[in-house]
């Protein structure tokens, strides 16, 4: 089976408000998909739903064929799915090592890994004994995602990494997520196209809280006429 992650018909209410509305899509083995949409879509509350944070009130949540639709956050980062929130939630108090020692399991961080990540991400290399507030919002990102890869994982969820960054540093991102993609399946939402199509091998389209699209990145990237009735706007236009 070739599906690592699978959504069949899940809904999530949020006090009164129904934001998941019946949500089928899955996610290949070894991919990266892109889970896109307007904002309000419910995109933020898709990822937080697989994650445990919010509980599905319908439908199921299936990860590596086993169901994980009530299974507790602490459990499915131990089964390997890790998130890396739209705020980052680093901790600003704590220098670059700390917090990648509190992502670690048993606080033990394994060099060799250590060391791909800063391959990946070099600033967290440079910055290793300076406070995590101290960085810029790019370098906060990136100690964001390297704390999730601290230890092999086999799924990483992650919300709006590009959000706010400068082009240069977003470039940046695009060729440190393009290794990611041989270590890891992702799953990502994204406001920034270019990033989008760069990376994506599947997309998924919300919109009120359904999914509207599923199929292949490069098929949505090559229609434009698609691209204006899902997302209202044209991927050619953020290069």
């Amino acid at each position: 089976m070739d599906e690592l992650l699978a959504l069949s018909g899940v809904n999530t209410h949020i006090g009164q408000y129904h934001i998941l509305q019946g949500v089928d899509f899955s996610v290949k083995k070894n991919s990266l998909t892109m889970l896109l949409g307007r904002n309000g879509a419910g995109k933020t509350t898709c990822l937080r739903t697989i994650m445990g944070l919010w509980r599905a009130s319908a439908g199921k949540i299936h990860f590596q064929g086993k169901e994980i639709t009530r299974t507790a956050t602490p459990d499915l980062a131990r089964l390997g799915i890790a998130y890396v929130p739209e705020n980052m939630g680093i901790f600003a108090g704590l220098t670059v090592k700390e917090n990648m020692v509190l992502a670690a399991r048993g606080g033990a961080l394994d060099e060799r890994r250590l060391e791909w990540i800063f391959g990946l991400f070099p600033a967290m290399k440079k910055f290793w004994g300076s406070a995590a507030g101290n960085l810029s919002g790019g370098q906060k990102q990136m100690l964001a995602v390297s704390r999730a890869i601290a230890q092999p994982r086999e799924l990483l969820l992650v919300d709006e990494p590009t959000k706010g960054l400068a082009p240069a540093i977003i470039a940046a991102m695009i060729e440190a997520f393009r290794e990611l993609k041989r270590d890891a399946t992702l799953l990502v939402v994204e406001q920034n196209f270019h990033f989008a199509r760069s990376l994506g091998d599947a997309v998924a389209v919300m919109d009120s809280g359904r999914i509207v699209h599923a199929g292949a990145m490069a098929e949505l990237a090559a229609d434009e006429a698609l691209q204006q009735r899902l997302l209202g706007l044209s991927l050619a236009a953020h290069q």
